[in-house]
């Protein structure tokens, strides 16, 4: 059901404000579906564009003359009557009335509108949470890979001083007939460190793996002393890309093409979700 004035008709679908708006070149009348919570004049009139490439002027008003910003939030727009002009043409938009929407085009709780809603506010209170934790992480990640990099570094240092303190015993100040077997257990040696590691990690010593582990190592050091807390922080990670995960469910176009007992099959399953958090 729409409410019509002069071609241009507002109504609901699905939960979703849908305006019917001529496009001047094509001749015909296309449907835009709007979300209050997301979109934005500007992304109103760019949407129109994108389906009319005739139109070079988009613009919108109050009805006392005033340009409303591109900025302006959709739920914004729609709280009172507008006008949209496309070039030479103006068209008047009446916004019904709430009183006189029929209760089914009132959101209810399972409407994706309100789900939506509902989604987006959880969204923004696990950012906040999760803010003040990115910059302690960032800072623990940056001290982590600083130390990190000073073992490798200090790794490649013990290997060149081994290396120059055999050459000298070798050539200057021993024979090779002398040093030959302290090599061969220094040798020796460095191959029984890397079954140590074997040992004790379970791994192969892979110089990445062994530089990642170490890197790990500090970071969990490092986020004690900074009383982070890893778990939580994962824990908000997940609920995030879940949450990012079902609103763009509910954002997809083809959402709202579904039948209306696939669409709150597929609310319920995203309650259970949320409830399951």
């Amino acid at each position: 059901m729409f409410f019509s004035t002069d071609k241009v008709s507002v109504g609901f679908k699905s939960g979703f404000p849908v305006i019917l708006l001529p496009l001047p070149s094509r001749r015909e009348q296309c449907e835009f579906v709007l979300r209050p919570l997301t979109h934005t004049v500007k992304d109103f009139l760019e949407n129109i564009q994108k389906e009319d490439k005739g139109i070079e002027r988009a613009t919108v008003y109050n009805v006392d003359g005033s340009r409303i910003s591109g900025s302006t939030g959709v739920d914004v727009l729609l709280q009172s009557d507008f006008k949209v002009v496309l070039n030479d043409n103006s068209y008047f938009v009446s916004v019904p009335d709430e009183r006189t929407q029929q209760p089914a085009f009132k959101p209810k709780p399972s409407d994706p509108l309100e789900k939506e809603r509902y989604l987006m506010a959880e969204l923004e209170k696990l950012q906040l949470e999760l803010k003040p934790m990115e910059d302690i992480k960032a800072e623990i990640d940056r001290k982590s890979a600083q130390r990190t990099n000073i073992v490798v570094w200090g790794g490649l240092g013990y290997m060149a001083f081994q290396f120059g303190l055999l050459a000298r015993l070798t050539w200057w100040e021993y024979s090779w007939d002398i040093m030959e077997p302290v090599t061969y257990f220094v040798g020796y040696g460095t191959a029984m460190a890397c079954y140590a590691y074997f040992v004790l990690t379970r791994q192969e010593f892979l110089y990445p793996d062994a530089r990642d582990r170490q890197f790990l190592l500090f970071f969990h050091k490092l986020s004690k002393r900074k009383v982070f807390d890893i778990r939580r922080y994962n824990e908000i990670k997940d609920a995030i890309l879940k949450i990012e995960a079902d609103l763009q469910v509910l954002r997809s176009p083809l959402f709202l093409h579904l039948p209306e007992n696939a669409r709150m099959e597929l609310l319920e399953k995203i309650s259970q979700k949320e409830d399951e958090k």
